[in-house]
């Protein structure tokens, strides 16, 4: 056999026409418009003991030879605007990655892989419980999203027509590069340039200054009135911005140590630390009711690790005469004296009047008002994170193998700053100095420094309801309606491929596959000390199990160390790809798509449509889907239900594109207490019915006695707990009442209100407890209020019916989304235009669907669609 299978064809290979059992289609599924139905998804569920599907016969063709593991490669770091990620976050939150090879083609004899940790097992990653319904909504989703396609390919016809393909230097074969079987391919290893760019010393220290007010009234009101989304002069141009002016970052207030009454104990012996390790120390100490994470092992030993690291760098522990602790066992520090220190402050703080809150609140805002906002292009634009994170200890998401080590304190020496070159340079703080200042005006940042946790770079960015941060909002959703014109050229075309003679070609079409229709992010190579994520491209052997006819298991850990796990039904041909891909030698680390790079697949993705993508798929198909779901729904009833309709449909999106998240530690709670609400409305349904017996006696008989008897679910005992709940509350409302009375007359210069007035005012709850206490007595309710009738009752009733209706669809949306991030597909994969198209078309109010932040964030797609406008 050849030293290389990628430049072999397959024909050769096995002495068969291409692909071998290309016309076998998956058992019970249809074919349609040359796309074989993927079948249904068992996503989350246990991992089945079965090992992979035997390897031995596949279908002649010979075994893969084995390769070199690939190493990444080191990419210089430039300024210029940061590509978007997969969810297209703000750039501090996206994790840096290594750089893989641009050309993925090679000759090398062994599989590419061994490049990271193993996974940990199932059970370790497991998120919440299983789900109990009896078809999981995943299998629900896949016929639905199936039906959704092939409707969407048809309506999608008459656009094919009359679209090209984007332009490129060299011929195309069906949009797909095919390369002669004769010719040997060869791995280039690309490295990115860095930009040339001269730094700008720093001008002499001054005070921050505010950016300038618009000089009337009149100019702000023309400001807000500005549709960028409709002015044809705004384009795609490289430069972002001509004049920048900005008074950089805000920083955090320095540590304040510990009284010397607080000290953390050892082995029951109070220690005395140098500030730093007892800022450490406090770090654990202030956290310790966060038990998902203060009790995970992970966390525990790299906060200890890094502990002892600034123990040894700081002189150690001291006992009370000076003498030396030396801190080995985590189990034997204490840290409760501080956590109880920092709780009595937390609780202190959350205790303070009203007024002293609104004015501690006017001071803050009054510091940072010059940092809020900066003059981008003369307009003023609010800036978003323009706080410095404060060194705390590292939470991460998922089961993040870094969560617990110390994120440390950024120093200016660390910052970037981005501005104008004509503009003033905002002053370091004394005695310091910036890393660096740029005048990048290709990039969209205002500053930028490195973390330590993982490499990744922060940035200063604009605010979301800006007006480049809604253009670029604008451009991705464009982009992904864009696609709606080449998607089924795509599909065709991927389907083809799928049996290429071309290695290299078969794993860029099973990629393409299982990005479009399982919503698999793309992938990128990790570095060693990095968290060990996988997407579609960097899928290892262990990560895709398979059973036959044609089931696939993936499991791995995801974007934010998420585990993704999904049970599906593949093309036939899918399935013989993916077995080929694991043919032995191929073991455990070693990768299943060896010819593919992420930016080799975005590069075959670009030449049918500009600036196409993977993650466009994301985008496009949480879109598309939810705008199909949304043409055949008819939500009705009250605001609450089409609600949950809405949110329902967004359910299948966010499961769609696996944005799923750990069940809350509050959770449990928050159920419990949303069900002692809704108790509490069906007791006072009781007591008014009770009321209705008070002044018509006759009314058990025409009605029934059992329209009055009380829920099997209330006895007395709660009863009496409930009593004393909402006579507290009532107390706690006429004091609240009280204050701010007290604080309305102090702004006016008047005299307060004296505490006789409150025992006074107090008295409404003892004739409350009274009632309640003669009611339990008695057994009876005697009717109350202003001219009590038997009608008024009932129309009371009926309130409280619809109140308790709406509040159990409340609590089913809240349990059905335990474990499913809704606001992730919301905000970032289901253009907003359709949330309002929604909105209009049945009347629910947009408050429903976006906070006031969300709202002006996506200003542009509340003003310019209605409720007829389609994706």
């Amino acid at each position: 056999m050849s030293s290389s299978e990628d430049d072999t064809p397959l024909v050769k290979m096995n002495g068969r026409s291409s692909g071998g059992q290309s016309n076998v289609k998956t058992n019970g599924a249809k074919e349609t418009n040359g796309h074989v139905d993927p079948g249904v998804s068992v996503r989350f569920g246990p991992v089945q003991p079965d090992g992979d599907a035997d390897m031995k016969d596949t279908d002649g063709v010979a075994s893969a030879s084995k390769r070199k593991a690939r190493t990444s490669v080191g990419q210089a770091k430039s300024y210029a605007e940061p590509e978007s990620s997969e969810e297209d976050e703000p750039l501090s939150k996206r994790r840096r990655t290594s750089v893989k090879h641009e050309d993925p083609e090679t000759d090398e004899d062994v599989p590419l892989a061994l490049n990271g940790k193993k996974l940990p097992k199932a059970s370790e990653t497991a998120i919440g419980d299983e789900s109990d319904s009896d078809v999981p909504i995943e299998r629900k989703l896949a016929a639905e999203k199936k039906k959704i396609q092939v409707k969407g390919e048809k309506e999608e016809a008459p656009n094919r027509k009359t679209t090209k393909p984007a332009t490129t230097t060299k011929k195309q074969t069906n949009g797909v590069k095919k390369e002669p079987a004769s010719t040997k391919q060869t791995l280039k290893q690309v490295k990115a340039e860095p930009k040339s760019g001269k730094s700008t010393p720093a001008k002499k220290n001054g005070k921050a200054t505010p950016v300038k007010k618009e000089e009337s009234e009149e100019a702000e009101e023309e400001e807000e009135e500005y549709k960028w989304w409709e002015d044809p002069t705004k384009g795609d141009g490289t430069i972002k911005w001509r004049t920048l002016e900005h008074n950089g970052v805000v920083f955090p207030p320095p540590y304040e140590p510990l009284p010397k009454s607080v000290k953390m104990k050892y082995n029951g012996v109070p220690v005395d630390l140098h500030p730093d390790a007892e800022e450490v120390a406090g770090f654990f100490g202030g956290m310790l009711n966060s038990t998902q994470h203060v009790e995970n092992p992970t966390f525990q030993k790299n906060f200890f690790t890094d502990f002892k690291a600034i123990l040894k760098k700081t002189g150690g522990a001291k006992d009370q005469k000076g003498n030396k602790i030396d801190i080995k066992e985590f189990s034997k520090c204490d840290f409760q004296p501080i956590f109880q220190y920092y709780d009595t402050q937390r609780q202190e703080k959350k205790a303070l009047p009203p007024a002293e809150k609104k004015r501690l609140k006017a001071e803050r805002d009054e510091q940072e008002a010059p940092y809020m906002f900066c003059m981008w292009d003369g307009r003023k634009q609010k800036v978003g994170n323009f706080r410095v994170e404060p060194p705390s200890l590292f939470r991460g998401r998922g089961e993040h193998p870094k969560t617990g080590h110390v994120k440390s304190r950024v120093q200016p020496e660390q910052i970037t700053v981005n501005i104008g070159k004509e503009a003033r340079v905002p002053p370091p703080p004394e005695g310091h100095k910036w890393k660096e200042v740029k005048h990048d005006q290709e990039g969209t940042w205002l500053a930028m420094w490195q973390e330590n946790i993982n490499g990744n770079y922060k940035y200063v960015m604009l605010a979301a309801n800006s007006d480049v941060k809604g253009q670029s909002d604008y451009k991705k959703f464009e982009k992904a309606r864009e696609l709606k014109k080449h998607i089924a050229r795509i599909r065709k075309d991927y389907q083809k491929n799928l049996k290429n003679e071309l290695m290299v070609e078969r794993q860029k079409a099973t990629a393409v596959y299982l990005i479009d229709q399982f919503a698999l992010r793309a992938g990128n190579e990790k570095g060693e000390d990095e968290a060990e994520t996988v997407g579609c491209c960097s899928l290892k052997y262990e990560n895709v199990t398979l059973k036959p006819p044609n089931k696939v298991v993936f499991d791995f850990l995801g974007k934010d160390s998420i585990r993704f796990y999904d049970e599906v039904e593949v093309d036939t041909q899918v399935f013989k790809n993916l077995k080929i891909f694991k043919k032995a030698p191929k073991k455990d680390g070693d990768e299943i798509f060896d010819r593919l790079t992420t930016s080799a697949l975005n590069k075959h993705l670009s030449q049918y449509m500009q600036g196409l993508t993977a993650k466009v798929f994301r985008t496009y198909n949480a879109s598309h889907t939810m705008a199909e779901l949304l043409k055949d729904m008819h939500a009705t009833g009250t605001n609450a239900e089409k609600v949950k309709a809405y949110n329902d449909a967004n359910r299948k999106v966010a499961i769609l594109c696996n944005h799923k998240r750990t069940v809350a530690a509050s959770h449990a709670n928050q159920m419990e207490k949303m069900s002692e609400r809704i108790k509490g409305q069906r007791y006072q349904m009781w007591r008014l019915k009770q009321m209705m017996l008070d002044l018509e006696p006759s009314l058990k008989k025409k009605k029934g006695a059992a329209f009055f008897e009380l829920d099997e679910d209330i006895d007395k005992e709660w009863i009496k707990e409930h009593q004393a709940f909402l006579v507290e509350e009532q107390r706690q409302k006429i004091k609240k009442k009280f204050e701010k009375d007290n604080e309305k007359l102090a702004a006016e210069g008047e005299k307060e209100m004296k505490a006789s007035e409150l025992e006074s005012r107090l008295e409404v709850a003892k004739d409350l407890e009274k009632k309640y206490n003669k009611e339990n007595k008695s057994g009876k309710v005697e009717a109350e209020g202003r001219g009590p009738t038997v009608e008024k009752m009932e129309t009371a009733i009926t309130k409280i019916q619809n109140r308790v209706e709406n509040m159990e669809l409340q609590a089913q949306d809240k349990e059905d989304n335990k474990e499913v991030a809704l606001g992730t597909s919301k905000i970032n994969y289901i253009d907003p235009r359709l949330t309002v198209v929604f909105s209009k078309k049945f009347n629910v109010p947009m408050e429903k669907f976006f906070s006031k932040s969300l709202r002006e964030k996506f200003e542009w797609a509340i003003k310019s669609v209605d409720e007829n406008w389609e994706f």
